[in-house]
């Protein structure tokens, strides 16, 4: 017979993944110790990740970031060009 698969519910899942936003653990190490399979990870993480609860040196943070200044500076000039 083949081996029974895991269930977790919503609430480890977004769990897990908070843990793995507020670590400075990899993948692997944070898969190993909670014995769960890197591609289930990686399935939460794009499900369940919140931006507002990693620190500001990811590079997917401040791409976000950087993309948010572009556009209210975009909207500023508009405005200024308005006003004029």
């Amino acid at each position: 017979m083949g081996e029974q698969r895991q269930r977790y519910n919503e609430e480890f899942k977004r769990q897990t993944v908070k843990y793995v936003q507020e670590k400075t653990k990899t993948i692997s190490d944070i898969c190993e110790e909670l014995n769960i399979p890197k591609s289930t990870l990686h399935q939460w993480i794009g499900q369940f990740r919140a931006f507002d609860q990693e620190e500001v040196n990811y590079p997917e943070k401040i791409r976000k970031l950087e993309q948010t200044l572009k556009e209210r500076e975009a909207e500023t000039r508009r405005k200024e060009r308005e006003m004029a």
